[in-house]
């Protein structure tokens, strides 16, 4: 980051240690005052043991940075008081957010850690009046050793820059963008969920804060990052068939539109169609495309995989889909399981026609279908239960996520 982070209101003897690899993020500025988190909350008091050495910046009113840890010791690990077996897919407040502000004509500079809590927009503002916002999603594990391992976020970082190109808005370079990620996440560091017992959901958001009456870009713009703990996205243990119904009528994005970005426009627009399903009992919304209403699009919030044979087929990319990151991730393990994937046009007669369908996504990782249900007709995969392509690659990806295997493609960061 170009100036560093600046740290508001954090309470002395906390630590934050950080490192990818053999790597360590740049160390934080301390601001001299502390407050008390605005939560009450009772911790709970977690004895885990590293084996590890890496470089750390202790926080506390004596700023020590850089100091080395020896190659053993023991860390207690203070946790929020939350039922972790039960935690569900809902916001929880934590305690700090991280915001960077790009002034008009300038560049995203300095951001800085502060307390969680309400922002204040002028009624104006670009985001609220013309949509000119994006958002990204990914998430942290805590690992059996009590590390903490990021899932490629430079992928994001990255997404999210395409999108603000796309929206007419500057965005945070690469580096602020996973630097911004990895002093957030340590700060909430309680929030983590006990290895298996959940994640860490990052929220990274960038929007036009600034005042504009006519329509024309933001004069300034905001970069906020939040995050939540969190549990499974549909409400079922592990992993759970969900039940979809294609959509023919409304659409999600159009040739020449913003589909492809992660623009937040794109999701208010599911919400009718979304509403709907789930009033009749499904999980969620298939999407066709918008000229013929024969080929596979996406879910309101996932990527579609349709399995035949040893083959799996999944949408093209062509504008109106979004590029997820867990659907790049999944395309490339199944690759290294030996299965043969195409990406191209797949029509709703391939979908009822399949083996198996999986949908993927930050939120579900891999998500199996149950059933499909178009025009009246319902196709159920797997006897209606979990088939054999998706569990395999849900296992393979999340063991890879949480650091139960190695990983040898290199997708994921490690902080201690």
């Amino acid at each position: 980051m170009e100036s560093g982070a600046v740290l508001t209101g954090l309470q002395p003897n906390s630590s934050l240690c950080s490192s990818r690899h053999s790597s360590a993020s740049p160390p934080l500025l301390l601001r001299s005052h502390f407050s008390s988190s605005p939560y009450s909350l009772k911790l709970q008091k977690q004895q885990i043991s590293f084996a590890s050495s890496s470089s750390c910046q202790l926080l506390s009113p004596v700023v020590r940075r850089n100091a080395t840890l020896s190659d053993t010791y023991s860390e207690t690990v203070e946790l929020a008081d939350i039922d972790w077996d039960n935690l569900g897919f809902g916001f929880l407040p934590t305690d700090y957010m991280y915001v960077m502000r790009c002034p008009q004509g300038g560049n995203f500079s300095r951001g800085e850690l502060q307390r969680f809590g309400n922002i204040e927009l002028n009624p104006s503002a670009g985001v609220l009046n013309y949509g000119q916002g994006l958002f990204e999603g990914l998430k942290a594990y805590r690992k059996e050793d009590g590390n903490i391992l990021l899932f490629r976020p430079e992928e994001n970082a990255s997404r999210m820059r395409l999108g603000a190109e796309r929206m007419c808005m500057p965005s945070p370079t690469v580096e602020q963008f996973v630097d911004a990620i990895k002093a957030t996440v340590l700060a909430n560091k309680r929030w983590i969920p006990p290895a298996g017992k959940g994640s860490l959901y990052i929220r990274p958001l960038l929007m036009g804060s600034g005042a504009v009456l006519g329509l024309a870009p933001a004069p300034e713009y905001t970069f906020l990052i939040y995050v939540s703990p969190v549990g499974n996205y549909f409400k079922q243990e592990g992993v759970a068939p969900i039940n979809l119904i294609v959509e023919h009528e409304l659409h999600r994005a159009a040739p020449g539109g913003t589909g492809g970005v992660k623009t937040i426009g794109n999701y208010a627009a599911v919400l009718k169609a979304q509403s709907a399903a789930k009033a009749k009992g499904y999980s969620d919304v298939l999407y066709l495309d918008c000229v013929h209403k024969r080929y596979l699009e996406e879910v309101s919030s996932c990527n579609i995989f349709v399995v035949k044979g040893n083959v799996i087929s999944t949408p093209a990319i062509k504008g109106t889909i979004l590029p997820g990151i867990t659907r790049k991730s999944i395309i490339d393990t199944a690759r290294s399981q030996g299965f043969q994937v195409e990406e191209r046009l797949v029509t709703v007669d391939e979908l009822l026609d399949a083996d198996e369908v999986f949908c993927t996504g930050t939120a579900v990782v891999v998500s199996p279908v149950g059933s499909i249900t178009y025009l009246g007709k319902r196709v159920a995969y797997a006897d209606g239960g979990v088939g054999v392509v998706s569990q395999k690659l849900y296992s393979v990806l999340t063991r890879l996520q949480m650091g139960l295997t190695e990983d040898k493609m290199g997708w994921t960061v490690e902080l201690s």
